[in-house]
């Protein structure tokens, strides 16, 4: 992880936190909830603040939850009473993996061995949701979080190439935490 754009989550947590927390799962949140064996297991990769972990705790999955900005996981502690892991994720067997916008501040070079790392995490048949920016090449945001950006047939390819079998793809474009408007998709996807 870029240590520049961990920087910046910390400085904007709170920020960040009020732009991503709403009152109920985004539909997104809510198909992959709907996708997982009740009471599975489950990591939150990149959980920024905590609201996804929350809801999927009291959804009744046993959350793993992990960030690399320290602030975030403070304040997952704060509002959600979350116990957050710092840094990266253990070779550990999950019903699913929830990846809702954080690889896309990896390097492109290491987006095959992260999402091998991820499929070997998952158990057999299990549930991964990625959420990307599109477009190509890689460059800093308007506040100077690093992005690298996935075109759709990319992204479909290395989670091919990584073991997983595509099953359902959703894009749209929204206004992020540095008021730019950005494209983006996300994949859903079995191991």
């Amino acid at each position: 992880m870029d240590r520049k754009t961990i920087d910046i989550y910390d400085e904007k947590a709170g920020e960040y936190a009020r732009l991503v927390t709403r009152d109920e799962p985004s539909r997104h949140l809510r198909a992959f909830i709907d996708s997982l064996p009740q009471g599975g297991t489950v990591l939150d990769l990149g959980c920024g603040p905590g609201n996804a972990a929350a809801t999927l705790r009291d959804a009744g999955f046993t959350v793993t939850a992990l960030d690399a900005s320290p602030k975030m996981v403070e304040l997952g502690a704060a509002r959600y009473g979350l116990d957050i892991t710092l840094g990266t994720f253990d070779d550990v067997a999950f019903d699913g993996v929830w990846a809702s916008f954080s690889l896309l501040h990896a390097a492109r070079q290491d987006m095959p061995r992260h999402l091998k790392a991820i499929h070997t995490a998952l158990k057999s048949g299990g549930v991964f949701v990625i959420g990307v920016k599109t477009g190509t090449g890689t460059s800093r945001d308007a506040i100077g979080r690093r992005y690298t950006y996935y075109e759709p047939d990319e992204l479909d390819r290395l989670l091919r190439d990584a073991g997983f079998r595509p099953v359902a793809s959703d894009s749209g474009s929204d206004t992020g935490l540095s008021g730019e408007t950005s494209p983006w998709i996300i994949v859903t996807a079995h191991a």
